[in-house]
């Protein structure tokens, strides 16, 4: 059965046609993803479908009685009051009248002999109806429950993820026929983001959301509505089929793109040539080729996509960053980091992940040396320069221009040795021309982000620092920037609660695990899950013995100390890898040369040399990790 249906429906700001001829129809319990390029107008059509925004032309039908329920991006300023009371505001008018019960009700048993109380009380029972006003109020606690909020808890004391559950409550209490979402999992931590997702696999009504969370969008659509370039394409699929259904339909156009381009170039050269058939032939073939001219100019382009390229810089040491027995709090009740260790090396690629405000940036401040350890220490490596990408943009003048965020008091910048003038090199982040004197208080959360990309990369580096990187860049922006990362000879540390961005680039992941203990696991988030699963389980039998199973695993863990060799042995790996890596890079460069299997006597030798370096450097970093183990 179709909720709702469009018809031609166009709709533009100031004359430019945003949305243009749309057709499709929403059906009973589907799960739809609006997907899209930053810009191109998914805020505009959830307006619509809302009823916020008329159309310019075109029909809306929708079934008698629909109704709609919109959750937006942001969380409105002045949210205050209990969560049951805010909650209970999706009910209305009757939502307010159970909500002065409810606060009634708490006062009444605080005074039980209150006959003014208890007559305000029964005034409002009567009001409600005294059965339906208990199931009311039954209601309201089992969705709140469900959430996972405390239904006592004052509102405007919450973080902006909690706030957003709260009014996610307050929209499914009205029990609407379709559920909006926009953008809903930005700025919830994975936690969060893994809980709404099972919430909402489960739930019963029509479900349309914009999101960019690849992990979100498989678990969750049943069908994708994409707009590109004002027009709409729906796929009756999920995300998996979708992908390369979508492949098929780029290559078909641009193959259909460039047969008409190619008959249009050959009709110009023929009008050029001057007509020499029949003239009423002719006539026709010049009508045509004015369509031919019209058609070619109302095409839109593909926007286009974000070039990435980070100027060129020295190779930092082999060692990036060495912590030893590191612990920080800002309060000393509530460690935030205790008796951490790690050791990262140039080409690691490492995701933090953990709850809001478990102290992901902390860690990573501890780790720069921008915040000093109350206990242990911190030693970097040779020859770092550091770009930091601060998740609140705190780098960027929001009153000035997107041109001199970048340009800082020049026309040109320099990448990888060539100079490029700013507007060209904002170009390749998608500014256009207008956009670059446009404020960056004017810029979408997306645009911001890849404004203070175009900043970073614009400067040399060999240590990316990214906390947050991925929140509101369009699925293609993110494809790109994982391919980035994984080319960046350099090394990552990624603060993110994208779980498939954090599989796709780490290597490894250091979690928060909370009262200050962080672990490192090998892999991505996913390989986290899975290591990680042994851990809830001797957590919950604290019955059998806790005591003694700390012993155990102390014992485990560190079942000796090292010896006086071993630390001799310890203390010199680093330069033993360092030896064995120079000299497996001079046998590379040497292979590389196209004189090599020219001059080289003995090219057998030198293959074995490398196979026999790679076993070598392989044995010594197997050993390094037993002896940091051991030493810790």
């Amino acid at each position: 059965m179709a909720l709702l249906g469009m018809q031609d429906v166009s709709v533009g700001y100031g004359g430019y046609p945003l949305l243009e001829h749309m057709n499709f129809q929403i059906e009973q319990s589907e799960r739809i993803c609006l997907l899209g390029r930053n810009g191109v107008g998914k805020s505009t059509l959830i307006k619509l479908i809302c009823g916020e925004l008329e159309p310019e032309s075109g029909v809306i039908s929708k079934a008698p009685s629909l109704s709609v329920t919109c959750l937006t991006q942001t969380v409105p300023a002045g949210l205050k009051g209990k969560v049951f009371d805010v909650v209970s505001e999706g009910l209305g008018s009757r939502g307010k009248l159970l909500a002065e019960y409810h606060l009634l009700s708490y006062r009444v048993a605080a005074e039980p002999h209150n006959k003014g109380l208890l007559g305000q009380l029964d005034k409002l029972q009567h009001a409600l109806d005294i059965e339906d006003g208990w199931q009311l109020n039954r209601y309201v606690e089992m969705i709140v429950e469900k959430i996972k909020l405390d239904v006592d808890a004052e509102v405007e004391n919450l973080s902006a993820g909690m706030k957003r559950r709260v009014l996610l409550a307050q929209a499914i209490v009205r029990e609407p026929d379709m559920l909006l979402l926009d953008e809903p999992t930005n700025h919830l931590d994975i936690e969060a983001i893994t809980w709404l997702e099972e919430f909402l696999s489960q739930y019963n009504g029509t479900l349309m959301f914009v999101s960019h969370d690849r992990a979100f969008v498989r678990k969750l659509a049943t069908r994708i509505i994409e707009l590109d370039r004002g027009q709409l394409a729906s796929y009756h699929c999920n995300y998996e089929t979708y992908l390369p259904r979508k492949e098929a339909a780029m290559e078909v156009e641009a193959v259909g793109d460039a047969l008409f381009d190619k008959k249009l170039a050959s009709e110009e050269i023929w009008i050029r040539k001057g007509i020499k058939a029949r003239r009423t032939r002719n006539e026709g073939r010049v009508r045509v080729l004015k369509k031919m001219r019209e058609d070619r100019k109302r095409r839109k382009e593909l926007i286009g996509t974000v070039r990435m390229q980070l100027s060129n810089t020295q190779l930092s040491g082999n060692l990036v960053i060495d912590a030893q027995d590191i612990s920080f709090g800002y309060q000393p009740e509530k460690p935030i980091i205790c008796g951490f260790s790690t050791m990262i090396m140039r080409g690691d690629k490492i995701g933090i992940i953990g709850p809001n405000g478990s102290g992901k940036t902390t860690l990573l401040r501890v780790l720069l040396k921008e915040l000093a350890t109350q206990q242990g220490s911190v030693r970097h490596g040779t020859n770092l320069d550091i770009a930091y990408f601060d998740q609140l943009h705190a780098q960027l003048d929001y009153d000035k221009s997107v041109y001199d965020n970048v340009a800082e008091g020049s026309d040109t910048v320099v990448i990888n040795g060539k100079p490029c003038h700013i507007i060209g090199y904002l170009g390749d982040f998608l500014f256009t021309p207008s956009q670059a004197r446009n404020t960056v208080a004017n810029l979408s959360g997306g645009e911001r982000n890849r404004l203070l990309l175009a900043r970073l990369f614009m400067r040399p580096s060999n240590v990316l620092v990214l906390d947050e990187p991925t929140n509101d860049l369009d699925i293609e922006t993110l494809d790109l920037l994982e391919e980035f990362l994984l080319k960046f000879p350099g090394t990552v540390l990624l603060v993110s609660h994208d779980r498939e961005f954090l599989n796709n680039v780490v290597t490894s992941t250091m979690a928060m695990e909370g009262n200050g203990i962080v672990k490192e696991y090998v892999g991505g988030y996913d390989d986290w899950v899975r290591q990680s699963k042994s851990t809830p389980v001797i957590q919950q039998q604290p019955e059998k013995a806790p005591a003694k199973q700390t012993k155990r695993k102390q014992t485990t863990s560190r079942p000796r100390k090292l010896s006086f060799k071993e630390k001799k042995e310890l203390e010199a790996i680093p330069k033993l890898i360092e030896t064995l890596e120079t000299e497996q890079k001079q046998l590379h460069d040497a292979m590389a040369s196209p004189d090599f299997y020219k001059k080289c006597a003995d090219i057998a030798a030198v293959t074995a040399r490398l196979k026999e370096l790679g076993k070598q450097l392989e044995n010594t970093y197997a050993r390094w990790q037993i002896l940091e183990e051991l030493q810790t």
